[in-house]
C-alpha cells in the first residue's frame, strides 16, 4: 500500500522535528521521525530522523535507489566501519550493510535519494574538514557532494552572527535542517532540528541574528510543470 506524507515535491514543507514524537519502527529499538514519504511504508523515498537505542541492530539488507546518512550523535557503525557525530555518508544504489549502534546514536536519513548506477560510496568526517569561504561575507561550507552535471549537490552552511542571504531563487529545490543555531525568512524564525524543504522556483532570503550551521542539500527536486 502507497503511503504519503509531504509528497507534493511542488509545496513548500516547514517542519519543528523537536515538537514531534518517536514513532516505532520494524525495529523495537529503532525510533523514527518521518519528515516525508513516498511510497510504500517500509519500502518507500522517505526523509526522516532515525534514532538508536544502545545496543540497536538491523540485519544485512541492500539499499535500492541509495542511502544518505549525517550523524547528529552518537556513533554509528556497520560491518564497515564505526562514524561518529558528524560523519557523512552516501551508500550508492545496491549497497549492502548490516547497521548498528553500540551506545546509541541519531541520525538524518534519506532513503531512495541517491540512485543510479556506478555511484560511489562516500564517508566523510566532517570534524575533520576545514570551513571554506562562501560565495558571500558570513557565510562558510564544507562541501559533501556534488553530481557530475553540477546540479545536485549537498553542504553545511556556517552562518556568522548577523550574516544575512540576499533573496535567491532554488533551482531544482533546496532542503535545510538546522543543526545549530537558527535562521529566519520571510516566513518564519527556525530553530535547531527544524526541516525545511523549497521547491523548484520557490525563492527566500535568509538571516541568522545570532549564527548557525545548516545542512543543506539543492537541486534534487522535481522541476515546476
Amino acid at each position: 500500500m502507497s503511503h504519503e506524507l509531504n509528497a507534493d515535491f511542488h509545496a513548500r514543507v516547514a517542519m519543528d522535528t523537536a515538537a514531534m514524537a518517536w514513532q516505532a519502527s520494524p525495529s523495537p529499538s529503532v525510533w523514527r521521525k518521518r519528515l516525508d514519504l513516498s511510497g510504500p511504508a517500509e519500502a518507500g523515498r522517505v526523509t526522516a530522523l532515525v534514532r538508536y537505542e544502545p545496543g540497536s541492530r538491523f540485519p544485512a539488507h541492500e539499499h535500492p535507489d541509495g542511502e544518505e546518512i549525517l550523524v547528529l550523535e552518537g556513533t554509528f557503525s556497520d560491518e564497515h566501519g564505526d562514524y561518529p557525530a558528524g560523519s557523512y555518508l552516501l551508500n550508492p544504489e545496491g549497497f549492502r550493510h548490516a547497521p548498528f549502534s553500540v551506545d546509541g546514536c541519531l541520525l538524518f536519513v534519506k532513503l531512495r535519494q541517491f540512485g543510479g548506477p556506478g555511484r560511489a560510496h562516500h564517508a566523510i568526517d566532517t570534524a575533520a574538514l576545514d570551513w571554506q569561504p562562501g560565495n558571500m561575507p558570513g557565510r562558510s561550507v564544507k562541501p559533501l557532494y556534488a553530481a557530475p552535471d553540477g546540479i545536485e549537490q549537498m553542504r553545511l552552511v556556517r552562518l556568522d552572527p548577523g550574516a544575512q542571504v540576499p533573496r535567491h531563487v532554488h533551482d531544482r529545490g533546496e532542503e535545510v535542517l538546522v543543526l545549530e543555531g537558527a535562521i529566519a525568512d520571510e516566513d518564519g524564525t527556525y530553530g535547531k532540528g527544524s526541516w525545511l524543504r523549497f521547491p523548484d522556483g520557490s525563492a527566500h532570503s535568509v538571516r541568522s541574528e545570532h549564527g548557525a550551521v545548516i545542512y543543506v542539500k539543492q537541486g534534487h527536486l522535481p522541476p515546476a510543470s
